[in-house]
């Protein structure tokens, strides 16, 4: 296989191809999410890898904080943010899940939107979420169900593996020790929150034409088009010829898939006011 010279390592570059690729059905998902945390009213809040600001924009429309800091390690991610939402209870900075730059105890509610996906060590992050809430403080996180449920990116490698097997390797949904809804619970458990509640949502995923799927991949933003941005044309090609024959359009062109995120949320020690 002929690899190009982009490179797979700069696949988290571009804030624009993110939203055009993942943030917009982000958005979505963090919506309902944030409903479903249910957090009362005048909290501070920590946006854990806020990206390009889905989920601090719903906690500033729906659960009236009193401040939200979002981290994010991706520099163009927090630019945008910060460009975005000019909200005075909003402020963003660089930083990681397992190293947000807070004081101890700073927070009264750490949100995660899709970061625990992408963690080699999930259980430090936890930890670190520990420290930074205050006592009595809630946590909630969301994860993408990449291994059954989030029908995008299962067509997608499923293409590329019947053109290139070596992609298997990158498929998150297929590696060893993905993080699914019975580890995050575990994982949550372990890291001594109470009060541990889980849950699914799932959104429509609802493309105008093959061109409104396949074009966010050629933008080298996310895992998928990081990988496909290591190829050269005509492999790249063919993973889209693949990907087109195993779609079904609507009458109209449209075509309709579904996408399912794991939800968790739970309590740091100390007086709970999460509902469960």
């Amino acid at each position: 296989m002929t690899r190009s010279a982009s490179g797979y390592d700069q696949k988290w570059a571009s804030s624009d191809a993110y939203e055009r690729y993942n943030g917009r059905w982000s958005r979505l998902v963090a919506d309902l999410f944030v409903v479903w945390l249910d957090v009362p009213a005048g909290r501070r809040w920590l946006d854990v890898g806020c990206g390009t600001g889905a989920l601090t924009d719903a906690i500033l429309k729906r659960c009236e904080p009193s401040a939200v800091i979002g981290v994010d390690p991706v520099e163009p991610f927090i630019e945008r943010a910060a460009a975005t939402l000019t909200d005075p209870r909003a402020s963003f900075r660089l930083g990681s899940a397992v190293e947000t730059g807070l004081t101890d105890a700073a927070v009264d509610v750490v949100g995660a939107g899709f970061v625990l996906n992408f963690l080699s060590d999930v259980g430090a992050a936890l930890t670190e979420w520990r420290r930074v809430l205050a006592p009595g403080g809630a946590v909630g996180a969301c994860i993408w169900d990449y291994a059954r449920g989030m029908a995008l990116i299962r067509l997608f490698w499923d293409a590329a593996v019947a053109v290139d097997p070596a992609a298997a390797a990158l498929d998150q949904g297929g590696q060893a020790g993905t993080i699914d809804d019975g580890r995050l619970e575990a994982a949550v458990r372990e890291a001594g929150f109470v009060a541990v509640e889980t849950g699914a949502i799932t959104i429509p995923m609802v493309f105008s034409d093959f061109d409104d799927l396949w074009l966010p991949f050629l933008g080298g933003t996310g895992g998928a088009p990081g990988y496909l941005a290591t190829l050269d044309d005509v492999h790249r090609d063919a993973i889209r010829e693949q990907l087109h024959r195993s779609v079904t359009a609507e009458l109209d062109g449209s075509i309709h898939l579904e996408a399912r995120a794991w939800t968790v949320r739970a309590g740091q020690p100390g007086e709970f006011d999460l509902p469960g």
